[in-house]
């Protein structure tokens, strides 16, 4: 076996858990991947078993190691990446989940959000300035107050200093570390900044805003940076005394991945969302343009550096709605190839609004929508249609993140599975005006984390690695008529405002 070291990321997402092992020049040397089941009990409800993820993780990571033919040994460090929001309850004593997790797409708690934006003067405002986030179905708070309110005994347990709250980096570095048996109950700025209880300046939970939501402080994870050692693998597990030193939201792992170290540098995510982060450096900038702010990163203990961000629900999940709910495709590569074979949409546009709109609208009753039918319409102009909804939906993000930084965005740094798709890439430059650019490391959310771990004990020195490590692989530069994309633009936003008000008290 080679001395050479490496860090394992744990990328815990949204539809399966992986486990990369790096090298130093930031590098996949293996990959172990597993999906886990999706779980809807109702209309806009999204649930995962917290219990089938952490099993996930474990499975993943030993195959990684296998595949790599290592073993903890070999290893650096091992951070931790995830999708953020999704919320997890469990007791503190036993282990076990109070109630399935509830995802960042889950929107049951929009009565919640509505009865405590009305219930202050200031609405979500007051809420927006301490935060960066506004009150909706979106960030932890909601879910946990749902859990707490409709899981019996719950509030009591919770009360009572039982139970404790998390993210799934949270819930995956306690069981990592040991559980019941001493397991770190923490979690990283950037993950406390989309729970609407964190204060995105002194990167401390606001007491008053636990209240407002009946959560009890003693459920919290102690806040840490996004880059120092946390505590190490148990005894009795596959990563026995590694560090576990880094952990980031997967969205801004990835933008630490992409090297967005400059204001005004933005990366765009493709994946089940779709998510758009410009650097705006180390003072918060808050939006008047529906875009959320957050923390970016922090290393050890230099200053926090921020980001503006806007997310979109529906991305390449449509792509999976259209294989599995519609059967119009077999396979989800094979859309490219089909939406290629018409030139256009034929007049057909189609905005994902499944369960509502995200940035930079904020409509949970709004609902999914194909507008511009004919009978001239083929499945091709569907499929072409579903193509340009994530290409459109990250355009508006763009201009909103301009009319806030002031400053036009001139390349767009992407990354996720859709990067392949040329259709979806060549439109993104088309209709945003702006050059995009695929690095050659395309998994640049387990990248990033990877690099905050691996900064942390040393085994790289800083951002300087990072800047060095980047490689652009391919670029497309926008060719589209100007005319042809403002009234395509024009069309899209025009589908998108038929969409609102579709629930009321008929539609439950």
């Amino acid at each position: 076996m080679s001395e050479e070291k490496f860090v394992l990321a744990i990328d815990q997402g949204t539809t399966s858990s992986r486990a990369i092992v790096f090298n130093h020049s930031g590098e996949i040397v293996s990959v172990g991947q597993k999906e886990f089941t999706q779980i809807f009990p109702n209309p806009g409800w999204v649930e995962h078993d917290p219990v089938e993820i952490w099993e996930s993780v474990r499975s993943v990571v030993a195959e990684a190691l296998q595949k790599a033919e290592i073993n903890k040994d070999h290893l650096a460090a091992v951070g931790i990446t995830n999708q953020r929001e999704t919320t997890i309850v469990w007791d503190r004593n036993t282990g076990e989940p109070v109630y399935n997790a509830l995802v960042w797409q889950d929107v049951r708690t929009g009565d919640i959000a509505r009865e405590i934006a009305a219930g202050d003067p200031l609405g979500t405002e007051r809420y927006r300035q301490i935060t960066g986030e506004n009150i909706s179905t979106y960030p932890s708070a909601t879910k946990v107050k749902w859990i707490l309110d409709n899981v019996e005994g719950a509030r009591e347990r919770a009360e009572a200093g039982d139970l404790l709250f998390g993210t799934p980096d949270t819930w995956v570095l306690w069981n990592l570390t040991g559980g019941v048996n001493g397991g770190v109950h923490a979690t990283d700025v950037t993950n406390a900044s989309r729970t609407l209880l964190m204060d995105v300046r002194t990167l401390q939970w606001r007491e008053d805003i636990c209240a407002d939501f009946g959560i009890p402080m003693s459920m919290l994870p102690e806040i840490k940076s996004s880059s120092e050692i946390y505590g190490h693998g148990r005894s009795n597990g596959l990563l026995a005394g590694v560090p576990i030193s880094g952990i980031l939201g997967d969205q801004q792992a990835a933008t630490f991945g992409q090297a967005c170290f400059e204001v005004g540098m933005a990366k765009n995510t493709y994946g089940t969302g779709c998510f758009t982060l410009m650097n705006t450096g180390e003072e918060p900038v808050f939006s008047t343009n529906g875009l959320l702010t957050t923390v970016l990163y922090k290393l050890g203990d230099e200053k926090p550096v921020y980001a503006l961000e806007g997310s979109v629900a529906v991305a390449g999940s449509l792509v999976q709605w259209l294989r599995d709910n519609l059967g119009i495709i077999v396979k989800s590569s094979e859309i490219g190839e089909l939406a290629s074979t018409v030139e256009d949409n034929g007049g057909v546009y189609f905005v994902p609004a499944f369960s509502g709109l995200f940035a930079p609208y904020w409509r949970d009753d709004a609902r999914g929508a194909i507008v511009g039918l004919t009978r001239y319409v083929t499945k091709a102009h569907i499929a072409r249609a579903v193509e340009e909804s994530t290409a459109f939906q990250s355009a508006e993000l763009i201009e909103a993140m301009n009319a806030d930084a002031g400053v036009p965005l001139k390349e767009l740094k992407v990354d996720g599975g859709m990067t392949v798709d040329d259709l979806v890439m060549q439109f993104q430059a088309d209709i945003s005006g702006v050059d995009v650019i695929r690095p050659v490391v395309a998994e640049t959310t387990a990248l990033g984390v990877a690099y905050a771990a691996g900064i942390a004990v040393g085994f790289w020195n800083g951002t300087d690695d990072v800047i060095a490590n980047w490689q652009e692989d391919k670029r497309w530069t926008p060719s589209m008529d100007r005319a042809e994309r403002d009234r395509t633009y024009r069309l899209w936003k025009k589908a998108v405002t038929r969409t609102f008000d579709w629930v009321d008290e008929d539609v439950k």
